[in-house]
């Protein structure tokens, strides 16, 4: 195995690090505010990171600039999917959570 390996796999762990807890966000925390926050953040920086750990070993440019156009697309997704989900819960009455 050559460093840039090393470097891909450390990148993917780091991704899917980040994915785990946007889970563990959506599971543990207590209204669907909080919630959306976790997985939209989690999720958006753990895509990132796989997206750069298959980028180190994509096997030219072209594939590199796929990668971060769907990288892209996904956090313009998820963003609005979040957005349209909190002001729908907003219209609805759902109260944030009040310690």
């Amino acid at each position: 195995m050559i460093l840039s390996d090393y470097v891909a796999a450390v990148l993917l762990l780091v991704g899917v690090f980040f994915f785990l807890a946007g889970t563990v966000g959506l599971v543990r925390f207590p209204d669907v505010y909080t919630r959306l926050h976790a997985l939209t953040k989690s999720d958006n920086v753990g895509l990132g990171f796989v997206v750069m750990g298959l980028a180190v070993e994509a096997e030219s440019w072209f594939v590199v600039g796929k990668l971060l156009l769907i990288w892209m697309l996904v956090l313009l997704a998820g963003a609005s999917v979040a957005h349209l989900i909190a002001r729908g819960a907003t219209q609805r009455g759902v109260r944030m959570w009040t310690d």
